[in-house]
C-alpha cells in the first residue's frame, strides 16, 4: 500500500506493509540454518488456506533450480541459473548496510491451496510474502 504524506516541501510517497509475525519469521530463520529441515505447516491467507512443508530459502532455491533445469528450449541453460542470479543481485543491493534482516518470504514444498471449500490446487513449490500470512499453525489439516 502506498500513502501520500504531506510535508512542508511537498508530497512524499511512503511505502507501508503489514508487519509479519515475529515467531514465524524466527521459525523460518531457524529452518534456513539446515537445508534438509522442513516442518508441516498450515497458513491462512486472504485467498484461502495453504498447507505444506515449510522449508528454508536455500532448500527452496535448490528445488526451484532443479525444476528450472527441466525446462526445455532455447535459453533453458540461462533460466536454470536464475535462482542464483537473483540471490546475487539481492546480496549486491544489500551490501554495505551491515544489517541482518529477518526473513520476509516463506517457502513451502508439496503445498496444497484450499479455496473456500470449493476446490484445491496442488503446488510442488510455493513462495509468498510473510506479511500476507494472517495466521498459521504447525501441522496439516486432518
Amino acid at each position: 500500500m502506498i500513502e501520500s504524506v504531506e510535508a512542508q516541501s511537498g508530497a512524499t510517497a511512503v511505502t507501508t506493509e503489514p508487519v509479519p509475525d515475529l515467531q514465524l519469521q524466527l521459525l523460518i530463520q531457524l529452518l534456513d540454518r539446515e537445508m534438509r529441515s522442513s516442518l508441516p505447516i498450515t497458513l491462512t491467507l486472504t485467498g484461502g488456506v495453504l498447507h505444506g512443508d515449510v522449508i528454508g530459502h536455500e532448500a527452496w532455491k535448490a528445488d526451484w533450480a532443479r525444476s528450472l533445469r527441466q525446462v526445455e528450449g532455447e535459453g533453458a541453460n540461462l533460466i536454470a541459473e536464475f535462482p542464483e542470479t537473483v540471490d546475487q543481485g539481492i546480496r549486491e543491493l544489500g551490501a554495505g548496510d551491515g544489517t541482518s534482516q529477518l526473513p520476509r518470504w516463506i517457502h513451502l514444498r508439496d503445498a496444497t491451496l484450499l479455496f473456500g471449500g470449493s476446490g484445491s490446487l496442488g503446488l510442488p513449490l510455493w513462495r509468498g510474502r510473510l506479511a500476507d500470512v494472517s495466521g498459521w499453525a504447525l501441522g496439516r489439516p486432518q
